[in-house]
C-alpha cells in the first residue's frame, strides 16, 4: 500500500473579511501551499474542495470556483461538505485517489465566509431545514454547548474557573499565531467578566464565527521529496459517524438523541481516536501535542479524555497542572484553537493539519512544541461527522 505524505500547507488568516469573496481566501491559501511545496499549479492532478452552505451555489462548488480563479487545470475536482470534519474527509478522498494510483499529487482546499454573530438559519429559510427548526426552538449552538458543559460540571466537577482557564491557555498560544483572528492574551478576570451567553458558558468561552481558508497538498511518499525536503507522514486517518445508541444531539429529533445512553469510554469521539491509534501503531502516550475542536471551553476538556490523555473526570487536573499548556507534558491546541481562530467550518480541519505540519517541521515560532515528532488532530461536527488524523515527521 502506498504511503502518503504532506508536502505543502497554506492558509489565509482568520478574521472577518466582508470586502473579500470567499474564493479569494481560498486562492491565497492555495498559493501559499504551492509555494510551501515548491510546486506550480500545473503540478496538481486532483482537487478536493471543502464547500460551505453559507455562500449559496458558489459555496457548494467552491473547489470548482477555486480552480476557475487559479486557471482551469483540466483535472478532476470534488466538492463536498462534512461540516466541521470536512477537512479530514477531504484528505481521505485525496489520499484514496493517490493510493489507488489514479494520481500522484492532490490538493485539499476549503474556505468559508460566515455570518456575523453565532450561526443562524441560511438565507433560504427552508422550513424543512433541521437547523432552522432547532434555531426556532431555541436550540442554537451555544444552547446545546451549554447543556454539555452543565452536564460536565455535574459529572466531573468542572468549575467556571476551569472553563476560563481553557481560554486563558489557548489565548496565550494564539497570541503567537499570525493566522489567528485573536492574537491577544485574555486574563481570567476578563473572561469571567464577559457576558453569560448560555449558562455556564460566557462569551469568551465560545468560539466566534470567522472567515478563513486553508490548503493542504498530498503526494505519494515515494515522490514527496521531489517537491519538499521535509515531507510529513500521514500515519493514520480515521473518519466515522455515530452508531446507535451513541447518537448526537440533533434537535428537533430529540427522541432520537441517546448520546448519554453509552459510557464516555464508548462514545464515538473516543472510537475515532482509538481507530487512528490502531492504524498508526501508537498510543496516546506517544503524542507530543494535539489539536482538538474547542467549540466551547468545556468541549476541549472532553477531548482530553476522548483521545486518551486521562481517564474520565481527569481533564480538569491536567489543565490546572499546566500539562496541556506549551511547556507542559502534552500541549493541546498550540495553534490557539477555535478560541483564537473562530469557526470557519469546512476549513478548520485543514487548519488543524497546517498547524501539525508547522509543529512537526519546527516552524511554529514562539508557539513551538519542543522536539515534536507526533501530532494528532481531531474534530466533529453537524450530523456526527467525526475525524482524526495522526501525523509524524
Amino acid at each position: 500500500m502506498r504511503d502518503i505524505a504532506i508536502v505543502g500547507v497554506g492558509m489565509h488568516p482568520w478574521g472577518k473579511w466582508p470586502e473579500k469573496k470567499f474564493v479569494e481566501l481560498g486562492v491565497v491559501a492555495a498559493r501559499n501551499a504551492l509555494k510551501d511545496a515548491g510546486m506550480k499549479w500545473q503540478d496538481i492532478q486532483f482537487v478536493v474542495g471543502g464547500s460551505t452552505v453559507y455562500s449559496g451555489t458558489p459555496g457548494i462548488l467552491d473547489g470548482s470556483c477555486l480552480t476557475e480563479e487559479m486557471g482551469w487545470p483540466g483535472i478532476p475536482v470534488i466538492n463536498h461538505y462534512n461540516a466541521c470534519a470536512t477537512g479530514a474527509y477531504s484528505l481521505d478522498v485525496a489520499r484514496s485517489r493517490i493510493m489507488a494510483g489514479l494520481c500522484d499529487v492532490a490538493m485539499c482546499v476549503a474556505m468559508d465566509s460566515t455570518p456575523k454573530g453565532f450561526f443562524g438559519p441560511t438565507e433560504t429559510n427552508d422550513p424543512k431545514d433541521l437547523d432552522i427548526l432547532r434555531f426556532r426552538m431555541g436550540a442554537t449552538n451555544p444552547s446545546y454547548f451549554g447543556l454539555y458543559a452543565r452536564r460536565r460540571m455535574e459529572e466531573c466537577g468542572m468549575t467556571e474557573e476551569d472553563l476560563a482557564l481553557v481560554k486563558v491557555k489557548n489565548s496565550r498560544h494564539g497570541m503567537h499565531n499570525p493566522n489567528a483572528r485573536y492574537q491577544k492574551e485574555f486574563t481570567m478576570e476578563e473572561i469571567l467578566a464577559s457576558p453569560m451567553v448560555s449558562d455556564p458558558l460566557r462569551l469568551y468561552e465560545l468560539c466566534s464565527t470567522s472567515d478563513g481558508a486553508a490548503a493542504v497538498i498530498l503526494a505519494g511518499a515515494d515522490i514527496a521529496k521531489k517537491f519538499n525536503s521535509r515531507p510529513i507522514s500521514v500515519a493514520a486517518l480515521s473518519a466515522i459517524t455515530p452508531k446507535y445508541p451513541d447518537a448526537i444531539i440533533n434537535l428537533p429529533k430529540v427522541s432520537t438523541d441517546s448520546t448519554y445512553n453509552v459510557t464516555p469510554e464508548k462514545r464515538y469521539q473516543k472510537m475515532v481516536a482509538d481507530l487512528a491509534y490502531e492504524k498508526a501503531g501508537i498510543g496516546p502516550e506517544d503524542l507530543d501535542f494535539a489539536e482538538v475542536y474547542d467549540l466551547s471551553s468545556a468541549w476541549e476538556l472532553d477531548w482530553y479524555e476522548f483521545i486518551g490523555l486521562c481517564e474520565r473526570g481527569g481533564a480538569e487536573r491536567l489543565l490546572r497542572d499546566g500539562d496541556t499548556a506549551l511547556g507542559g507534558r502534552i500541549p493541546v491546541n498550540p495553534s490557539g484553537g477555535l478560541a483564537s481562530f473562530g469557526e470557519a467550518a469546512p476549513a478548520q480541519g485543514l487548519a488543524q493539519i497546517c498547524e501539525m505540519v508547522w509543529q512537526l517541521r519546527d516552524q511554529a515560532g514562539k508557539r513551538q512544541v519542543q522536539e515534536a515528532k507526533v501530532g494528532l488532530a481531531i474534530n466533529f461536527g453537524l450530523q456526527g461527522n467525526c475525524s482524526c488524523i495522526i501525523a509524524k515527521r
